[in-house]
């Protein structure tokens, strides 16, 4: 699980948009607390900070401890807007984190030993099915990342969920399937001499049937 991180934050009296772009006027972002039973909690976080946090990856899937005047609030991410013309965040939506909380969250796979497969030695190219794999879990067990072995791999094979170690509570929401996170796909050269093999091949098929029928 990545490494958990502090917010100050002032409680907000007032919500709305006047008071939010008031707050974005004066270097901070409106956001708000709820979840766990709790009524909704509206604050309002520095903006400078929260944006290093979303830059530097993890945002959504590391657990965080707000500062609300005095009283400490562990939370999840769980959304966040980003203005459509000036790309700046405008808005964050926090869940509150207790021990018995099961999230939803997208956990990056990462490959590794792309040298330890024949299939990209031969030129073969590693097509990524899924960047992301979404699971059910333990907010206290968030997995930082899904690691895809690819020692061994040739092309045309591929790499499914049932190869990916998955912590203890987590399960994919897709649970009908094998589902596919990435295969070895040949290269584009490797498929047109094989394209061109196939058309031989039926060609030389054509000539012999032909050469039947006359007889």
């Amino acid at each position: 699980m990545s490494n958990s991180y502090e917010l100050l934050a002032e409680a907000r009296e007032r919500v709305g948009k006047g008071s939010s772009r008031e707050l974005r006027r004066n270097g901070k972002i409106p956001a708000v607390i709820y979840g766990d039973n709790q009524p909704p909690l509206a604050i309002a976080l520095p903006y400078k900070e929260v944006t290093l946090k979303i830059h530097a990856g993890g945002f959504m899937t590391t657990i965080a401890t707000i500062n609300v005047d005095g009283k400490k609030i562990r939370v999840l991410p769980k959304d966040y807007q980003l203005d459509p013309v000036r790309d700046f965040t405008s808005h964050v939506d926090f869940l509150r984190i207790s021990k018995n909380t099961v999230v939803t969250v997208d956990v990056p796979v990462h490959f590794e030993n792309e040298e330890e497969s024949p299939g990209i030695k031969r030129g073969g190219v590693l097509n990524i099915v899924r960047h992301t794999v979404e699971v059910n879990c333990p907010a206290n067990n968030i997995p930082e990342a899904f690691v895809a072995d690819l020692t061994g791999l040739d092309i045309g094979d591929g790499i499914h969920i049932s190869n990916i170690t998955l912590p203890e509570g987590a399960e994919p929401t897709i649970t009908d399937r094998d589902f596919t996170i990435a295969t070895i796909a040949a290269p584009a050269g490797l498929k047109s001499e094989e394209n061109e093999a196939a058309g031989e091949g039926e060609e030389e098929a054509a000539v012999t049937e032909d050469g039947d029928s006359e007889d």
